[in-house]
Formats: C-alpha cells, structure tokens, sequence
C-alpha cells in the first residue's frame, strides 16, 4: 500500500502518548477508588466485566483515530478490477513496395488513412497496438486506448526494405501474448522468430494486418496464419495497392510492384477473418462488431481514502454508542 500524503502518519506518533495518558488516568482513579473504600467510601472491588466494559469504549475511540491518520495520508492500494476489453493490433507493412503510387498519393498514405478512420471509432473497451514489419517485425507501440498516441505512432511510419508478411504476423501475436502476460509489454520490445508458436488461446484479440501482400523474405506467412488460427487470433487482412500495380525504384534497381490479394485472401481464410481493401477503409470498422471480447482481471491502482474513513467514522460511532448505552457519557 503506498500513501499520496506519507507525512501525515506522523500523527500515528500521538496515540502511545495518548496511550500513556489514559494508563495515568486509570492508575489515578484505582488509587482515588482504593483510598475512598478505605474509609468506607465506594465498592471494596469492581466488577472485571464492568472493568472491560470501562476501557472498551476508548480502546475503540484509539482505534478509530488511527484509521483516521491513516485517511488523512490518502491511501492508495493495488486492486484487480473486472472490465471487457478486446486488443486489436494494427501490423503495418513498411516495405519498400508500399511506396508505389498506384493508389494516391501513396500506397502508405492510404494505409494510414484507413487505419485513422478505424482508430478514430474506437470504442472504450477496445485497446490498440502497432507493429511495423519489413523483413523483419518489432512492436513500436503497445496495445492503449489512448487515439492520440496510436496516431502519432503511425504518422512517423516509412516506406523501408523487404516484405515478410510472416514476421509482421509473429510479431502481432508476440505482441499479444506478452499483453495477456502479468508483466507488461517493455517499450522497447522487439521480436524476430522465423517460426511462431501458439502462446495460448486469445479469442479477444485480432490482427489487422495492412499490406500490399506481396513476401519477399521467407518464412511462409500462411504457417503464420496457422499459428494465429491456432491462438483463436483472427486476421482481418486490409490490400493496398492495385492488381495493375505500379512501377517504381528501389535502392537503384526498377522494381513493379501489384497487390497479391489471393496470399491476403488466404490469410483471412485460414483464421476466419475477412479480406478488405484499403479504398473502403471505412468498412473496417464492422470489425470491431465481430471482436469478442473476454472479462479480464486488471491491475489498477485505486485511492481507498475514503475505505479508512468510513470505518473510522464508524468504529468511532459505535465507541459513542457503547459508552453513552453503558455509561451515559463519552469515552
């Protein structure tokens, strides 16, 4: 448990001294007692049970004060709180290729189009993340429900170097499983294995994978596919380009490039997602209608300030109560 305002357990300081006074007290009033009886004043010895009953009331009162010292240093506590939620990572094909201007400006300005227009319908219980990939996959924004932040992300986005639509998937589903993970995803995360492996099951998440489908780098996406498939990821997989295609140059070589829907129609298939194309980016957003999001355990921290007062309030209510009913007076 950690406390907004630390310094004001200080005041705990004061309840052995308040201790200390009523042990005086109470060793003053046996004195005066056994003096009175003495002389034949008063009961010659008290009741025990009538005894308790005298120090319950400010045993109580002690107790309520501590509660309130703590309230006072607004205490914060880590609790885990039910809530849906789905994760939706966005793979972005950053190859080369995705530079062709056969859909204008830019085959990666139209993809960013049409991921903006998804991200700006997102509802509350949907976080995103971004994965980039070329021939190579690296998470450079973990899942958040934070519109400003995915954005920005993908704004920096670049055309690069080759395409390998199965590293792109594997980092995605790296991604989310190391979400699902108690520890959270490192800023920094990168991975690259050529051949992923089935985590566990995440029916709540899914991939969007933006791309111009055209690999160029091993491995095989569709055994990525099949990895997905088999962690209930679906893949909604989003063509940008033409089947004309384009013509363009790439580190000094003259390269034509056209979009391969059927390697992207194929991925869809095999983890029953669907085939959209990036012109009708608007359509993405049906696919949060068919996430299914799952009730998760999640970790927040939570001021409980108002826990401590409330049963300090009330264990000092009832030492009211007790001592009024007993004794017609405060304890």
């Amino acid at each position: 448990m950690n406390f907004i305002w630390p310094v004001m357990l200080c005041f705990l300081g004061v309840l052995p001294l308040m201790v200390l006074g009523y042990v005086l007290i109470q060793r003053r009033r046996r004195a005066l007692a056994a003096a009175y009886s003495a002389i034949g004043f008063g009961p010659a010895a008290q009741n025990r049970g009538l005894a308790l009953r005298r120090h319950l009331p400010a045993l109580l009162s002690l107790i309520a004060l501590a509660l309130l010292i703590f309230a006072l240093a607004r205490p914060e506590a880590v609790v885990a709180l039910p809530r849906q939620e789905s994760v939706v990572i966005l793979a972005f094909d950053i190859s080369g290729s995705m530079a062709a201007t056969d859909i204008e400006p830019t085959r990666m300005e139209a993809a960013k189009a049409a991921a903006q227009a998804f991200i700006e319908r997102q509802p509350e219980n949907v976080r995103i993340g971004v994965v980039a990939f070329s021939d190579s996959g690296f998470s450079i924004q973990t899942p958040t429900d934070e519109t400003a932040e995915i954005l920005a992300t993908i704004n920096r986005l670049a055309p690069e170097r080759g395409t390998s639509l199965a590293r792109g998937i594997t980092a995605a589903l790296e991604v989310i499983a190391a979400d699902a993970a108690p520890e959270p995803l490192p800023e920094n995360y990168t991975t690259l294995p050529a051949t992923p492996e089935a985590a566990g099951k995440y029916p709540s998440a899914a991939i969007i994978l933006l791309t111009d489908g055209e690999n160029t780098v091993r491995p095989d996406p569709l055994e990525a596919a099949l990895a997905a498939a088999e962690s209930e990821v679906k893949i909604y997989t989003v063509g940008i380009g033409s089947p004309e295609g384009a013509t363009l140059e790439l580190e000094g070589f003259t390269v034509h490039t056209q979009l391969d829907e059927a390697t992207l129609q194929a991925i869809a298939a095999l983890t029953q997602g669907e085939y959209f194309n990036a012109q009708s980016g608007q359509e993405l957003t049906a696919i949060y209608e068919k996430l299914n999001p799952q009730i998760e355990l999640k970790s927040e921290g939570m001021e409980v300030t108002a826990l401590f007062a409330g049963v300090g309030l009330a264990v000092l209510l009832a030492a009211g109560a007790l001592s009024f009913f007993w004794f017609n007076r405060w304890p």
